[in-house]
């Protein structure tokens, strides 16, 4: 089926329904829309080992090498579909995997501390979802302790852990957020992410410097006072 439209100078063309669908899955990317707050996996996603996942990543992305004109028998490159391959798998999407999630410790608040409680400047490194680039940034996180609080190094492995797979930084962040809730068993949490995309600062429209900033504020953290007493101490 074809579809007629226009373009901003004017012209008119005409499209079919896989070219449409090319466009809007592309502007999806360009607009790093995200389609659900779980991360999307396949059901058998965890049938393969580790290490059947390398061998099968390495062999395609060597095909993609080779298709780029790479010469494979470089010893410089030679070795690159394999490490790649590792790379995905043990390290930069290592948070896919459900068993490495950080065990969470908990401790007694035994100081009854009631106030807020700020963990901020933490490193995030992840990869858009949309391209396979890099997302860098940092996040700062909140809380108000109730019964218990929660090992200060746990806050940081959160975030590496739900940072080491592809995605969509508002996925993200209300993933954090969703873990924080669920471990401390209370909805006093704010999270507050900025970084830096290179699927905008290396592709698509190159520009260099800019940030995105995404929050999620529940319980507490919805009162504007409390609310401005984060912003200001991450600040």
């Amino acid at each position: 089926m074809v579809k007629n439209g226009s373009l901003s100078d004017g012209y008119a063309f005409a499209l079919n329904d896989n070219e449409l669908s090319d466009i809007a899955i592309e502007e999806m990317g360009d607009q790093h829309a995200a389609t659900s707050i779980e991360t999307p996996m396949k059901a058998n996603a965890f049938e393969m080992s580790d290490e059947e996942k390398v061998e099968k990543i390495a062999a395609h992305f060597k095909e993609i090498m080779d298709i780029l004109g790479l010469d494979l028998q470089d010893d410089s490159l030679s070795g690159t579909p394999k490490r790649v391959a590792k790379m995905y798998v043990k390290e930069i999407f290592s948070g896919l995997k459900p068993a490495n999630k950080p065990k969470i410790s908990l401790f007694d608040n035994k100081f009854k501390y009631r106030q807020m409680l700020v963990e901020k400047n933490i490193n995030l490194q992840s990869f858009c979802e949309h391209h396979f680039l890099p997302i860098q940034g940092v996040v700062h996180i909140a809380y108000i302790a109730n019964k218990a609080v929660i090992g200060l190094s746990k806050l940081n492995r959160i975030v590496e852990h739900y940072a080491r797979r592809p995605q969509v930084q508002e996925r993200l962040t209300v993933q954090i957020a969703e873990a924080l809730r669920e471990a401390l068993n209370t909805q006093d949490v704010a999270v507050y992410v900025e970084a830096k995309h290179m699927c905008v600062e290396m592709r698509g429209i190159e520009h260099q410097g800019c940030t995105t900033v995404s929050t999620e504020y529940s319980g507490k953290f919805l009162n504007e006072n409390i609310k401005a007493e984060f912003l200001q101490a991450i600040k």
